[in-house]
């Protein structure tokens, strides 16, 4: 274990990878995560229970819990575990519920997060990007307005549409640690995941962007592996970079992490039917950037757990190959 600190800005499962695999290098890692979520369980948290929601944070847990004893395995399974038949909660998690509970207990939200964080035993800290109760709000090329991270997510509307500004209703600050972390850090990460509603949605949180331009961390995006209809329909690599820069206000990554190994034609035609295909890597060598590309892809086959309602990527990054990757390039393996 080295004693550089980390931080993974995102949140999701492309969050759950990177952090899962960066916890066997070191126990120093931030994990700064959305709060703009609304679909799922999600929807029942912010609406029913008054709280902001509790599924990234419970990713991010999961991912850099201990699992080296068969009870600490055991309590990773039980936060993952979804209920399917319960009336009132099918569909949600014991982790979700567990940590909307403690929160009642402790009453604070803040505080049960730590909490659990302790019970798990993690290898560094989860931080919620802002405190505040927010809504994402997307702006689209035809001037059309959409308000709610699940929304834009899975979209009722032309998915094809670019959205042309992302912010936040109302607007959000960040929290102080999630500032510090970022300015701390040796090593800041972005991504992977849901380019808009959970790398983006960070980053237009007052406070976050800036952090970033302070911070002297050496800084890598980890590109997605596929375009989101709704989000990214048609994006490129160079796309994501330019969309990426509007909300940074300048060229400040070190290095772009991408996948160049083919996905199985199988995969493709499954996407189709969800308008996405892979992403494209045009970056040249007239970028500022260093280009890092390799095979990233995890072998898992993803199935769908029952009682979960959502539409979930059928492949994603390997986490192992993913932190190996980082480890490399920033000089630490």
């Amino acid at each position: 274990m080295n004693n550089k600190i980390f931080t993974v800005i995102g949140g999701g499962t492309g969050t759950f990878s990177i952090l899962n695999g960066l916890k066997k290098y070191s126990d120093h890692i931030n994990a700064v995560v959305t709060m703009a979520d609304s679909g799922g369980s999600a929807k029942k948290e912010r609406d029913e229970w008054g709280l902001l929601p509790n599924s990234d944070i419970r990713k991010s847990l999961i991912a850099l819990a201990d699992i080296s004893t068969k009870d600490s395995h055991l309590l990773r399974q039980l936060f993952q575990y979804r209920y399917s038949n319960q009336k009132g909660i099918s569909g949600m998690t014991f982790g979700n519920l567990f940590l909307a509970t403690l929160t009642k207990l402790l009453k604070s939200q803040k505080k049960a997060i730590e909490k659990a964080g302790d019970l798990l035993n993690i290898k560094g800290k989860v931080l919620p990007v802002t405190m505040d109760k927010i809504n994402l709000k997307a702006v689209y090329e035809d001037a059309s307005v959409i308000i709610g991270e699940h929304f834009i997510d899975e979209p009722l509307h032309d998915g094809r549409l670019a959205i042309t500004n992302l912010s936040t209703q109302p607007q959000a600050k960040a929290t102080k640690d999630v500032i510090q972390a970022i300015i701390k850090s040796d090593y800041l990460i972005i991504g992977p995941g849901g380019f808009y509603t959970t790398i983006l949605a960070n980053l237009v949180i007052d406070g976050v962007a800036d952090a970033i331009r302070k911070s002297k961390a050496k800084k890598i995006f980890i590109m997605n592996l596929m375009t989101e209809y709704g989000q990214t329909y048609g994006f490129t690599a160079s796309r994501f970079i330019t969309e990426l820069n509007k909300y940074l206000d300048s060229n400040l990554l070190d290095y772009v992490v991408i996948n160049n190994k083919s996905i199985p034609d199988k995969i493709i035609k499954r996407y189709k039917k969800y308008h996405a295909q892979p992403v494209i890597n045009d970056l040249n060598s007239s970028v500022k950037f260093k280009i890092i590309e390799d095979d990233l892809i995890s072998s898992d086959l993803i199935r769908r757990v029952k009682g979960d309602k959502l539409h979930r990527s059928l492949i994603r990054h390997d986490p192992d190959k993913l932190a190996c990757i980082c480890m490399k390039i920033l000089n630490l393996l």
